[in-house]
């Protein structure tokens, strides 16, 4: 069985991507997303195991001791984590993995595991961007010039991935995205073991 592939989607809060990620992964079996551990309080909608892994932050202290995590970081006074153990589980099944996580996170699994894909995802503006953080209406307006601050710094990293995106028109940036993971599908190293029968009829 041919191993699955990791790729690493970061991007400023607000930039759309969980909303991308989810529209790629929808009727894609062989690609998901790595449900990530966090300690931040649950939002209207989320569903745990869905989401993220609800976890209190004494467990999730502990499971850092454990060297559980392939990566982990603290945002906003909370903590965010992707447990080892299930990526290498969906990796060897075959599937493609996805994590959605933020720079610091990005470059632990780099280091661990180079083979990655890294894509990040811009929005067209400032604007735009505090714009989409303030119609969730979520948070105060310190809460957002606090997130505004942190999207700015973490913009500020996207040299260090493999693919930009821009998320201004939704659809021609989900596009992007299957674009990029159908590419890497096609490679040599992926296809060879899957047209191995092909292959040898053909020089036979």
């Amino acid at each position: 069985m041919t191993q699955g592939l990791l790729y690493v989607i970061s991007a400023p809060s607000g930039a759309g991507k969980t909303s991308l990620v989810n529209a790629l992964c929808a009727g894609a079996p062989d690609l998901a997303v790595s449900v990530s551990h966090t300690t931040r309080p649950r939002r209207p909608g989320e569903v745990p195991g869905q989401d993220y892994w609800f976890v209190e932050k004494t467990e999730f202290e502990q499971m850092i001791a454990n060297k559980a995590f392939l990566e982990y970081a603290r945002v906003f006074d909370n903590y965010y984590g992707t447990a080892r153990a299930t990526v290498e589980k969906m990796l060897a099944a075959g599937l493609d993995a996805v994590l959605e996580i933020d720079w610091q996170g990005a470059r632990q699994v780099r280091q661990l595991m180079p083979a990655c894909v890294s894509i990040f995802i811009l929005p067209p503006s400032r604007e735009t961007l505090e714009q989409r953080l303030r119609c969730r209406q979520q948070d105060s307006d310190a809460v957002i010039a606090r997130r505004m601050e942190a999207a700015i710094s973490e913009m500020a990293h996207y040299a260090e991935y493999d693919y930009l995106i821009v998320n201004d028109d939704f659809n021609l940036a989900l596009n992007q995205l299957r674009a990029i993971v159908q590419t890497q599908r096609l490679t040599v190293q992926r296809q060879a073991p899957r047209l191995e029968r092909l292959i040898a009829s053909l020089l036979g």
